[in-house]
């Protein structure tokens, strides 16, 4: 087993070092990893382990539960008609058109293509959010759209789990129960995530942080992550929707910033991992032996999303937008790899069905990356006209500019806000003293709650845009991962440094900063100076 990890490690560093000269997303280096151990160590099976899928797994519940720290219950409000319109008519569409041409066409048994057309409905999640986070374009207005039909598919996960229970079930518990007892569940989750999100959770953090501990706060994050989510799984539901209700709950608080930065590492490794098992379900023997429906497959499937999702969103949105939601969705998704597994293991689709469909839906994802990473040149090709141009622009924009960034809002941190405020220059401040931050909350300064050593952190303030960033932290022990962090991200140029003394100028000699402000050393020119000046008076 050590050998299989150690293996693994090694091939997904290499192959992901080498793809990343070329520009191309880690997630294709995890899927070539997963068939490479799979092959190598004969362990196609292992991909059912179900400790492994449950690990795996995981990875999709952190990404929904950061997802979620972007929203908040108002944010989901004004996004109603992206979830529970365009998402519920993509999904019903999408499977209707499937259906009728599985079933009316080649005649495919009605109950396997009822499950068939609604795991074809659903989009990759994983792959989706993964690089419209790391470049931003989340953000913008077709990442949006994208985003508002993802949360309604991942919605919709849940009665289609439901429906292949009953499909497979042997039982005589009617449709009509099973419904209720779902709408019972639904209500009792939403109602104790509510009622711990509204009056247990605000204290429980600031409890937490008064004893200035980073793992108990990072522990916190991963109990309030897996503890919804196993809360959800328990109550019928899929792990990553009682995350992501969890996310917007802390998205309510203060925290949510930290909470972000603190969770990536976790997320991203068990994505990692996920990839990893995807890879490992790629056949040779199944794609060589059914290659021409494979293709034939792939491409429909594509085709016949883009053509959905376009005319859906062209309705009320420009071309340009239009298409790329379009482009962003055409894929098939990694719960409809899961919905496939249980829909064979219950009888419900012949076993070959199965395996010509996971290497289909596999297929479609390993190529999306490729669709995500030249979405605008696609698009450029697609559409001429120069009216359209910058038609997607963002559409809340945590992208300010030319602003400065304050790191610690001790009292000299609060005399800098207050000048740059006198002069109208716009600034945001980054506290990790929890009594600190309340008070510049309650005094009205524009500041957050975080460690400012979190490139995540840094990086959602917009700090490539940032005129300066002023480094006011009273803790030498921290300045130099600080600092180290920053010279990644911005100029030199662009930071200020405030220390106290000689000796903690000396501690971030080899950055070379052109702007370190050593406050002893000043304060004792100024005497010099107000000596000298009172002699020559005398």
């Amino acid at each position: 087993m050590l050998t299989i990890i150690v293996t693994t490690l090694f091939l997904a560093l290499v192959i992901n070092i080498v793809l990343k000269k070329f520009h191309l997303p880690t997630i294709i280096g995890y899927i070539l990893t997963g068939t490479a151990i799979a092959y190598g160590f004969g362990i196609h099976d292992a991909v059912n382990n179900h400790e492994l899928k449950e690990i795996a797994e995981f990875g999709v519940v952190f990404l929904m539960f950061t997802i979620g720290l972007e929203f908040s219950l108002e944010h989901l409000k004004r996004m109603r008609n992206e979830v529970f319109t365009t998402g519920s008519l993509q999904v019903g569409i999408t499977a209707l058109i499937v259906f009728i041409i599985g079933h009316f066409i080649f005649g495919i048994e009605k109950n396997a293509m009822i499950i068939l057309s609604l795991a074809f409905a659903l989009s990759s999640t994983a792959i989706i959010l993964k690089t419209f986070n790391e470049t931003g374009e989340i953000n913008k207005r077709y990442g949006q759209r994208s985003l508002g039909i993802l949360i309604m598919q991942d919605i919709a996960v849940i009665p289609i789990l439901l429906l292949i229970g009953f499909m497979s079930s042997t039982s005589s518990e009617s449709i009509t129960d099973v419904l209720l007892e779902m709408l019972w569940h639904a209500l009792l989750l939403l109602g104790l995530l509510w009622v711990i999100g509204k009056y247990l959770l605000e204290p429980f953090f600031t409890a937490i942080t008064k004893t200035n501990s980073d793992e108990l706060f990072i522990a916190t994050i991963l109990f309030l992550a897996i503890g919804a989510s196993y809360l959800a799984h328990e109550l019928g539901f899929s792990y990553s929707l009682g995350a992501f209700i969890a996310g917007m709950l802390i998205a309510e608080t203060k925290f949510k910033h930290q909470a972000e930065s603190d969770l990536v590492p976790f997320r991203d490794i068990l994505l990692g991992i996920f990839f990893i098992t995807v890879g490992m379900q790629l056949s040779f023997e199944v794609i060589f032996e059914y290659i021409h429906i494979i293709l034939a497959l792939l491409a429909a499937i594509m085709i016949l999303k883009f053509t959905i999702v376009y005319f859906i969103i062209r309705y009320n949105e420009n071309r340009r937008v239009s298409i790329k939601t379009a482009l962003t969705l055409m894929q098939v998704g990694e719960f409809s790899l899961a919905i496939l597994e249980l829909a064979r293991s219950g009888s419900i689709i012949p076993s070959i069905y199965s395996q010509v469909l996971i290497v289909t839906v596999v297929l479609t994802m390993i190529i999306t990356p490729f669709i995500l990473k030249n979405l605008s040149a696609i698009s450029d090709k697609l559409i001429n006209d120069d009216k359209e141009l910058y038609c997607d622009l963002e559409v809340h924009s945590a992208s300010i500019k030319d602003h400065v960034i304050i790191l610690g809002l001790g009292e000299f941190g609060r005399n800098v806000a207050d000048s740059l405020t006198a002069q109208g220059e716009p600034y945001i401040a980054i506290e990790n003293n929890i009594d600190g931050f309340q008070k510049g909350l309650a005094s009205g300064y524009s500041v957050i709650f975080g460690n400012a050593a979190k490139k995540d952190l840094l990086q959602n303030l917009n700090i490539k845009e940032a005129k300066n960033v002023i480094v006011a932290i009273d803790n030498p022990k921290k300045l130099y991962t600080i600092c180290e962090t920053l010279v990644e991200l911005i100029d030199k140029n662009k930071i200020i440094v405030k220390v106290h003394a000689k000796s903690e100028r000396d501690i971030i000699k080899e950055f070379d900063f052109e702007n370190i402000m050593v406050e002893n050393q000043i304060l004792s020119q100024k005497i010099s100076e107000l000596i000298t000046t009172q002699n020559k008076g005398a």
